[in-house]
């Protein structure tokens, strides 16, 4: 194991503790390595960083995913979750996704609160 795959592991162990094996369960035959891969760069050599606290870079994710647009739909759910896990509250979090507006235009931050919409009501059911 390398010292990023260690800190990438440490991350995801706070945001989501299945992620790795989530990833390899639905990519590992298709790309061995896969979820080790995107552990070690991702999250040990890029979340790891100092000078930004996991909350912003949470918040700055789902930004970036918000304007790239829809397509991102699925990424931006588990983001969204991530970023709830890292500390942020639900308002920060749509007010990043509605920040986007312009800059990735009214559909891409619609779509990004519609996703966080659902991310937000499965939380409410679930409890």
């Amino acid at each position: 194991m390398t010292n990023a795959l260690d800190k990438g592991r440490a991350v995801t162990r706070r945001l989501n503790p299945e992620l790795e094996s989530v990833l390899d369960d639905r990519y590992g035959a298709l790309v061995p390595d896969f979820a080790e891969s995107l552990i070690e760069w991702a999250y040990g050599r890029h979340y790891a960083r100092p000078g930004l606290d996991l909350k912003t870079r949470q918040l700055c994710t789902i930004a970036a995913l918000t304007a790239l647009g829809g397509q991102t739909g699925p990424q931006l759910k588990v983001n969204i979750e991530h970023t709830l896990a890292a500390g942020a509250g639900r308002g920060e979090i749509v007010e990043a996704i509605w920040q986007m507006a312009v800059y990735g235009g009214l559909p891409a931050a619609i779509n990004g609160l519609n996703a966080a919409k659902a991310v937000f009501e499965a939380q409410d059911t679930s409890r």
